[in-house]
């Protein structure tokens, strides 16, 4: 069974009890909570999509691993052409859901330990990368939600790791024997994780010599002893918790994206789980890897689709008010698709410009300088379409009444007759409308879209690494017919 239906993959969650804590509380059942019901939902999705014959052709793919059709937020990317569905897979999953889907960061996660267990093996004569592709099997075969986790705690960054008072402010490995290793630690603003059945970490960060013990990449179930999530809660939290009728919301089933703190309490992982433990130079390569496929996920493909809802709401307004005929709002609207559909160019250039990493490995990895413009320019696109749909969306998109007054009858004529804007659209649409550009424009998808896949200076910072001018020093050499430096003479 490589395709569960979405009541399959929802039983399956049943089986699962992950320890999970949200605003001072137990979380005593994931799928009954308001809060963590809407990363079921999201993930739920994506296994009828698999299925759907409208949609399966983006959704799932033929997998040589196990010779048969399976999600393609399991698979491992093998050419270029895969490369770009994967791009059209991030857009699609966010348009429809308006929020993220889970997978994507487990799924990135596969393409950089199938690339790095693959040059270990290479190099080092290790045994890691059979074991991953036994694991990537397992995974397929039985269609498991797979979440990823990198990014920690930390502690002063004017320090090395081996300098802060508390060692465990990085995922650190306690013990060795002859079954596996044990962990302790953090992980922080990781999407999703309790509602998966898997948990793929990552190093965050390159180690070097002395720091062998913070080298580990694994997978555990999202329920394992010693897994503790504390989850995020904010205003949106609140208001999901309190509201009468989820349709009342922004986003009445998929809310807004869902993170936790995920605590490793001397966690146990046997051996066949664990896919890099010590080799500290391999680190930076795993890191690396996954974000130059996560920034190409994050920049061109989810945000874009983001971007598509944004711009929706934005044009509705527009013709309940009747300002077709405003021309600084076709500026506006204009301006929001061009950056949409330059974000969309970079991640699919991003695609399109992938290459086998590293050669020999079968695995494919979107083009580093393309992945990183792609977020670095998202990241100041979204802010600027945020602001211009707040524009369009007016004082409404903050100062609305809540979708009750429209049952309340001591005002429900009044709500009728002044928020209808003298069309007729029902008084409820142009509410639910705002409410939406208020869930995108007041919400947490401007500093979420900024640090998401790492902040503005990490895709600077990269950016700085992998440019290289000679092509174009050359081209002006050439034009001008530059004579040679006087030491080459």
């Amino acid at each position: 069974m490589a395709l569960k239906t979405p009541e399959e993959f929802e039983q399956s969650l049943k089986k699962l009890k992950p320890r999970v804590f949200m605003n001072g509380r137990k979380v005593e059942d994931i799928l009954e909570n308001r809060n963590t019901r809407t990363v079921v939902e999201a993930n739920k999705a994506s296994y009828a999509w698999a299925l759907d014959p409208n949609h399966k052709e983006i959704m799932s793919c033929y997998s040589p691993l196990v010779k048969e059709q399976v999600n393609r937020y399991t698979h491992v990317s093998r050419s270029r052409d895969e490369l770009v569905k994967k791009a059209e897979a991030g857009t699609f999953t966010a348009e429809n859901l308006g929020t993220c889907i889970y997978r994507c960061v487990g799924y990135d996660a596969f393409h950089s330990l199938a690339s790095t267990t693959w040059e270990m093996d290479r190099d080092l004569g290790t045994a890691y990368h059979p074991r991953f592709m036994e694991y990537l099997r397992m995974v397929q075969e039985n269609d498991l939600s797979v979440a990823g986790a990198l990014t920690e705690p930390r502690g002063s960054r004017n320090k090395k790791t081996l300098d802060w008072p508390d060692p465990y402010l990085s995922l650190k490995v306690v013990e060795k024997n002859k079954e596996g290793i044990v962990v302790r630690g953090a992980k922080i603003n990781i999407s999703g994780a309790y509602a998966s059945h898997e948990l793929v970490v990552l190093p965050q960060s390159a180690h070097s010599q002395g720091e062998e013990d913070y080298a580990i990449a694994f997978a555990v179930p999202s329920d394992t002893k010693g897994i503790t999530y504390v989850c995020q809660y904010t205003p949106y939290s609140a208001e999901r918790d309190m509201a009468d009728d989820l349709q009342e919301l922004g986003n009445p089933l998929f809310g807004q994206r869902e993170t936790s703190m995920v605590i490793f309490d001397h966690v146990f992982v046997p051996w066949e789980r664990v896919f890099h433990c010590g080799e500290h130079r391999y680190s930076a390569k795993l890191v690396t890897r996954f974000a130059k496929t996560h920034r190409m996920t994050c920049g061109g493909t989810c945000k874009v689709g983001f971007m598509n809802q944004i711009i929706g709401a934005a044009k509705l307004i527009q013709e309940y008010k009747g300002l077709e005929k405003a021309s600084h709002i076709n500026e506006q609207l204009t301006e929001m698709v061009v950056l949409r559909e330059t974000g969309r160019a970079c991640g699919l250039a991003a695609a399109h410009k992938g290459a086998e990493d590293p050669e020999g490995s079968g695995v494919f990895l979107p083009d580093e300088m393309m992945g990183n413009v792609a977020k670095l320019n998202i990241c100041n696109a979204f802010w600027r379409a945020m602001a211009l749909a707040g524009d369009i969306g007016g004082g409404l998109v903050v100062t609305m009444p809540s979708l009750k007054e429209l049952k309340n009858p001591e005002v429900k004529d009044y709500v009728e007759e002044f928020y209808s804007f003298g069309s007729d659209e029902p008084t409820e649409n142009i509410m639910k409308v705002h409410k939406l550009l208020q869930n995108w424009t007041a919400g947490l998808h401007g500093v979420g879209t900024w640090h998401g896949a790492g902040p503005v200076m990490a895709q600077k910072i990269m950016l700085q690494r992998v440019i290289d001018f000679s092509h174009e020093k050359n081209l002006v050499k050439k034009t001008l017919r530059l004579k040679e430096k006087k030491s080459e003479q």
